[in-house]
Formats: structure tokens, C-alpha cells, sequence
């Protein structure tokens, strides 16, 4: 079993599971209330507001919102606000801004940008007392407490669930709320992955891809950036099927390749890109279900399924830093809050 360090990645990724039952705790009045005004005045399109693993959150809640409600949801590009001004029309958007501080001042512009355009801008974000906090019309607390760890774990995890739980009262699915109810138990569960095996085949590494499809590509999206900043590896994130278009190319003997694989309609893609990869000699590790040949993971709902794997991925990724020499706490030339314009 992959033992974590006394590090404060690993303690805090631990602590998701209590966060995650906190959070409904405090927040499902707060969601269950924005859910109601949702369905009564449903709006035009979504737009989210986030960077780093934020962004990453993001992703997970365009593919959420897209499948499960068909609302047309986009990525708006904080730089609009902040650099060029831009102020587009949101009349009739509802407005996501993600964040763990709620102090990047890129993230500001653009909501109160957002807010000025018309949008009703919600807020998922750990500081209450920051000033995105105070700008928002509402705000989904992430109940993530304390994270002093530069690289983000449980903040993601609580974004990632405080997602889920709007998406699941939103379009009022029973088995998602269900399973959400559970998710804290999952996620102890998943901490106790045996993971070692990957520990090893990527100690060495130079450079891998990370492949995910639906929900599953925010938690690819997410390894990826965790890679790069606790273990200095050089990780991509793809797409199962943006790979085909490219970037399977550089891959050749020994090639890592890490697999979120879904538990939805997206595993055969997903399975298709594996089998093409190996084809070439890749090394390739699977984070997914029972048959899926590598990380066995507990059964959740399948839109809950990156989260497990994402917990499972985070004692990984702590120890595979150890293993090459460095501390995912203080990861270099990087800091808590980025101050972007």
C-alpha cells in the first residue's frame, strides 16, 4: 500500500471525506434554493469563471450541465475583463466563479463583469469572508477549511461535490443526491487505494499523458497539473478522443499513459484510446472500475466516479513526489493566491 508522508497535501486530501459531509451539512439550503430559481427561470447559457484547479472544476461542470440539463455552458476567459475590458451582454447567464481564496484579482474582474453584464453570479468558493464572497448574488460555501498546501486537494473535491450537488437538485435526480449522501464513506474507501504499482512505473518518468473523456476529463486535467507541480513531470492532459488527432504521435515504447476510466457511456472511447496507446508500447495505468485492469476503485454514481478517482489519485501523486525527491507543499516558483491580470 502507497503510505503517505506527514506532508500537508496528504493530510488535507484525507480530510475531504469529513469536508464533503460538512459542506451538504451546511450548504444544501444554499443549493437546494438556487436549484428551485433554476428550474423556475432556467437560464440561457452558464458560463464559469475560474483558473488553476478551479479550472480544472470548471471543466467538470460544463460536461455536468451540458449533459445532464442541456444548457450550453462555456469557459469565459478571465483576460476579457482584466486586460481588454470587454464587457459582453450576460443578460439572462448564470455565472459559476470557482475559487478556493476568492482573491485572484483576474478572477474579480471577471465576475464583476459577469454581474455588471446582468448574470446572477454564483459563487463556489473556501473563503466566505473573501471578496469574491462579497460580490456574488450567491454563495456555495466549499466548507473545504483551512488549505495551506500551495497544491489544492480537498478545495477541489469540495468544488467538484458542491458542483455535483447543484447539478443532481437541479435537474432533481434522486439517485445523484443518493449518492452523493454515501460519497464521504467513497472517499475513505478510495484513500486506501493500493496505488504502489504506479508509484514505481512512474518514478522515472520524463513525460506521460493523462486521458480522460466527459466529467472524467476535468480529473485527467487535474493529475496533469498536479504531476507538473509536486513532481515536476511533465504531464498533458487529453481528451480519449483529442489524442487520436495528434498527440498519439509521441507516443512509443514505454510512453506512460495514465486512464481515468468513466463508469458511462464515454468508457468505450476511452477503452479504444488505451488499446491504441499499448498498440504503440505505451506503459498505460488505468484508475477505474473492477474490469478496468488497473486501480479498483468503490462504486459510485457515474458523474461521481472523477471524484473517487481524483481522491485515490491525490495519495499517488504525494507519494510519487517522496519517491522522486520533492515537497508537493512548496512546489517552486509558486504561491497560494496568483495575483494575474
Amino acid at each position: 500500500m502507497v503510505v503517505p508522508r506527514e506532508t500537508a497535501m496528504a493530510r488535507e486530501a484525507a480530510e475531504a471525506p469529513t469536508r464533503v459531509a460538512r459542506q451538504w451539512q451546511d450548504g444544501a439550503g444554499v443549493i437546494r434554493a438556487l436549484a428551485a430559481r433554476l428550474r423556475a427561470d432556467p437560464p440561457r447559457t452558464v458560463v464559469t469563471i475560474a483558473r488553476g484547479s478551479s479550472d480544472n472544476a470548471a471543466t467538470y461542470a460544463r460536461y455536468l450541465i451540458e449533459t445532464r440539463l442541456e444548457v450550453l455552458t462555456a469557459s469565459l476567459a478571465p483576460s476579457t475583463a482584466s486586460v481588454f475590458t470587454a464587457q459582453p451582454d450576460m443578460t439572462g447567464v448564470l455565472a459559476l466563479a470557482i475559487s478556493q481564496s476568492g482573491r485572484s484579482p483576474d478572477l474579480l474582474a471577471a465576475a464583476q463583469s459577469a454581474r455588471a453584464g446582468g448574470a446572477l453570479l454564483v459563487a463556489l468558493v473556501n473563503d466566505q469572508d473573501s471578496p469574491l464572497a462579497h460580490l456574488a448574488e450567491v454563495v456555495i460555501p466549499l466548507d473545504a477549511g483551512p488549505e495551506l498546501s500551495v497544491a489544492a486537494t480537498k478545495s477541489f473535491i469540495t468544488a467538484l461535490t458542491a458542483i455535483a450537488a447543484l447539478v443532481a437538485c437541479w435537474s432533481d435526480d434522486a439517485a445523484m443526491l443518493a449518492a452523493l449522501e454515501a460519497l464521504p464513506e467513497t472517499l475513505i474507501r478510495a484513500w486506501h487505494t493500493d496505488m504502489a504499482g504506479f508509484v514505481e512505473a512512474l518514478a522515472d518518468a520524463i513525460g506521460l499523458y493523462v486521458l480522460g473523456r466527459g466529467p472524467g476529463f476535468a480529473a485527467a486535467q487535474e493529475a496533469a497539473l498536479k504531476l507538473k507541480e509536486t513532481c515536476g513531470l511533465h504531464a498533458e492532459a487529453f481528451s480519449s478522443a483529442e489524442v487520436r488527432h495528434g498527440p498519439m504521435a509521441l507516443i512509443h515504447s514505454g510512453f506512460p499513459v495514465i486512464a481515468f476510466v468513466p463508469d458511462d457511456v464515454s468508457r468505450e472511447g476511452v477503452d479504444a484510446a488505451i488499446a491504441a496507446a499499448r498498440a504503440q508500447g505505451a506503459t498505460v495505468l488505468e484508475i477505474g472500475g473492477a474490469d478496468a485492469g488497473g486501480a479498483v476503485l468503490p462504486k459510485t454514481h457515474p458523474a461521481l466516479t472523477p471524484i473517487v478517482q481524483i481522491q485515490a489519485f491525490y495519495r499517488l501523486v504525494d507519494a510519487l513526489a517522496a519517491r522522486r525527491g520533492h515537497d508537493p507543499d512548496q512546489p517552486p516558483h509558486l504561491s497560494k493566491v496568483t495575483s494575474t491580470r
